[in-house]
């Protein structure tokens, strides 16, 4: 069986709450980081979240 595409990703908040989100990503159109302004509810703003590695 083949091996899929996509992988998953942590989206990290940058505003050190520990609040994160998890999504998908295809690392053979997308090379580059991941970088965009999310909702997070600790804060409740809206800040930029930035990619991780999922453990």
């Amino acid at each position: 069986m083949a091996k899929a595409s996509t992988i998953q990703i942590k989206m990290i908040s940058t505003a050190d709450t520990g609040f994160f989100y998890v999504t998908k990503k295809n690392p053979r159109t997308q090379t580059e980081k991941l970088e965009m302004r999310k909702y997070d509810p600790v804060v409740r703003k809206h800040v930029t979240f930035k990619e991780g590695r999922i453990k």
